[in-house]
């Protein structure tokens, strides 16, 4: 049997492979400045997609995360007021939004058995109901505090603090995953429901908990993408639908639910990423951008790691169905 660690090589690869063809086919692509600013994006569809990772290690699909986001980010805008220090109750409050949002979805997915993409979808639309109300009450010239703007522009050892932020953020929900009796207990449910409940695991805590961390997790893409833009609009969650979910399954995570990687989800986002910015810098048509993004999400998808497993165990596997060992009938009498 192969180790289930295999199914995460083949995004790297894919990256390491993308990283080449940037390097030969756009290298204006990796320059200090398109880089540089690539690398912010980078992160908040990372992080949007670590919450969409956890929802899909259940089995489940998060639909929400755009309204999530949107919402987020205007509350950090509307509830600071542009004052630095109402900064911290904003970023509090918006983070609280998220997480009940998250729970509500958990709630009614874990605990009442409601197919998911139903749930998220109207969900999200109920939320980007109330943002758009609750827009509609600021200022054209609303913007984040100075103090949270000027944050995020600054650097650290020449590259954007939101990418380490995010890069800490990763780290942090791997280790769990990896090193926490709570988070082998969450894959161990992820992997089979069934055989973690006989264990005596409450399955249902951690159904409804990776909704409502996965929340948390989309409204820290808000604050950090309102700090970026300072202005967010009511489609700024917009590119956060389908993007995560692409980036968790070429990451090597099943939409069946199971086991996934925080850094190899991580590695998938930024090559959707880059290979967007690249793009971008070859001056391409927006319809032919479209082609050629929507196309290779797909076949990252095809080789994405669980079918690589799959297709590798069975051509690993003896072609013979009878142990070498068995005994066999010659000698026996008639």
């Amino acid at each position: 049997m192969l180790p289930a660690a295999a199914g995460f090589v083949p995004v790297w690869l894919l990256v390491g492979l993308l990283l080449i063809v940037v390097a030969l086919m756009a290298p204006d692509t990796l320059s200090r400045a398109s880089f540089g600013g690539m690398l912010p994006l980078g992160t908040f569809l990372a992080l949007a997609s670590l919450g969409q990772m956890l929802v899909i290690m259940t089995g489940g699909i998060d639909l929400s995360i755009p309204a999530v986001v949107t919402l987020s980010a205007t509350l950090t805008v509307g509830v600071a007021q542009g004052a630095d220090d109402r900064l911290l109750f904003a970023a509090a409050v918006a983070l609280a939004w998220a997480f009940a949002v998250g729970l509500a979805n958990g709630l009614l997915v874990g605990l009442l058995h409601l197919n998911p993409l139903i749930v998220t979808l109207a969900a999200g639309q109920v939320v980007l109901g109330f943002t758009a109300n609750y827009r509609s009450g600021l200022g054209p010239e609303s913007a984040v505090p100075g103090a949270l703007s000027s944050w995020a522009s600054g650097r650290i050892l020449g590259v954007s603090v939101i990418f380490w932020a995010g890069v800490a953020i990763t780290l942090l929900l791997a280790a769990v995953l990896r090193w926490t009796v709570e988070g082998r207990r969450f894959q161990s449910f992820g992997a089979n429901p069934r055989s973690a409940w006989i264990a005596g695991i409450d399955t249902r805590r951690f159904h409804v908990g990776a909704y409502a961390i996965a929340g948390v997790l989309y409204g820290t893409v808000g604050v950090l993408l309102a700090a970026f833009i300072r202005n967010p609009t009511l489609g700024a969650g917009a590119p956060y639908l389908l993007g995560p979910i692409a980036a968790v399954v070429i990451g090597g995570a099943s939409l069946r639910g199971g086991v996934a990687s925080a850094t190899s989800t991580w590695v998938a986002a930024f090559g959707l990423t880059l290979l967007s910015q690249m793009l971008r810098v070859l001056g391409l048509p927006s319809a032919l951008q479209f082609i050629v993004f929507g196309g290779a999400i797909a076949a990252g998808m095809v080789v994405s790691g669980d079918r690589v497993v799959t297709l590798l165990g069975r051509f690993l596997a003896r072609p013979d169905s009878q142990p070498r060992n068995a005994p066999t009938n010659e000698g026996e009498p008639g």
